[in-house]
């Protein structure tokens, strides 16, 4: 059953590959716009985590903003199969526009380890390989459950001569050994990690679990941080990378100071492109101690 879930995901893929960009966007705009008229649970998610980030909004704006979520996260998904199965020059082409972009050359030129930061927000897959056209880094990721999916990935994030890390003790052991030796890496920040390994600190007022990988890997100085991110125009042609220097707060050896700071970063972003960000993801499922779970 698992071999033919792979199969018929990876066909779809190939299918919305088949396709001009600009009606894979629109058909992946409408499986979003059907997955917020029928109840399932990324709608579900989304709601929650709206009504708990963005309580000024009223139900009606709420709403709105979930449909936008959905139909946004169904162009990402199309956009996605687009990068996957593309060549990475097609890929390339459709980035209009770059901010900052001297920060990741001076980065590179400094002798250091540079540590990409990014989120689930716009399109990471596109990201992925611009970052990997300007140096040769190590991206680290979470394995998909499906087989067949994860061996697509692991070939297609690395058309580029670039290596991929999983999220396992080998794969955390790869990103501090390329960082320690002035390489490069990409580490999406804000998936929930385990508990021994995050800080509780605020993103949109609340509480949330955030992983100490990235600040301890900064910590003092030894590497240095760049936000990556990569977001859709708003006409739907293409997308825009923006390079930021991480703020000088995350190099603090205090954990809970530096992991604080990289939440605020990234919540910045959100509130500039909220319906671009992955809601779906239950970025909450852990609370701190007595309070109540959301999902």
């Amino acid at each position: 059953m698992e071999r033919f879930k792979g199969a018929l995901v990876v066909g779809f893929l190939r299918l919305f590959a088949c396709l001009p960009f600009a009606v894979a966007q629109r058909m992946g705009a409408a499986v979003g716009w059907l997955m917020y008229l029928f109840p399932n649970r990324e709608r579900e998610v989304t709601r929650i985590n709206l009504q708990h980030c963005l309580p000024e909004l009223d139900s009606a704006a709420r709403a709105q903003l979930v449909r936008q979520t959905m139909m946004q996260s169904g162009r990402s998904f199309a956009e996605s199969a687009c990068a996957w199965i593309w060549k990475p020059e097609k890929t390339l082409s459709l980035i209009k526009e770059v901010e900052g972009e001297h920060l990741l050359h001076e980065a590179l030129a400094d002798g250091k380890g540079v540590v990409a930061i990014t989120s689930h927000l716009g399109n990471w897959e596109v990201l992925n390989h611009w970052y990997c056209s300007r140096c040769s880094p190590v991206i680290f990721f979470r394995p998909p459950k499906l087989k067949a999916i994860d061996d697509l990935l692991r070939q297609q994030r690395a058309q580029l001569g670039n290596k991929v890390a999983p999220s396992t003790r080998e794969g955390i052991s790869m990103v501090m050994r390329e960082v320690r030796q002035g390489g490069a890496v990409g580490i999406p920040a804000d998936p929930e990690p385990a508990l021994k390994s995050g800080e509780f600190v605020p993103f949109f007022g609340i509480q949330a679990l955030t992983s100490k990988f990235v600040p301890n890997l900064l910590k003092g100085g030894e590497a240095r941080g760049l936000f990556l991110h990569c977001v859709r125009l708003e006409d739907h042609s293409g997308f825009k990378v923006i390079v930021e220097a991480a703020p000088e707060a995350m190099y603090s050896t205090d954990a809970q100071t530096a992991v604080a700071s990289m939440s605020s970063v990234l919540e910045r972003y959100v509130r500039q492109w909220p319906s671009q960000y992955m809601w779906s993801m239950k970025r909450f499922k852990k609370r701190p101690a007595g309070e109540q779970e959301w999902y």
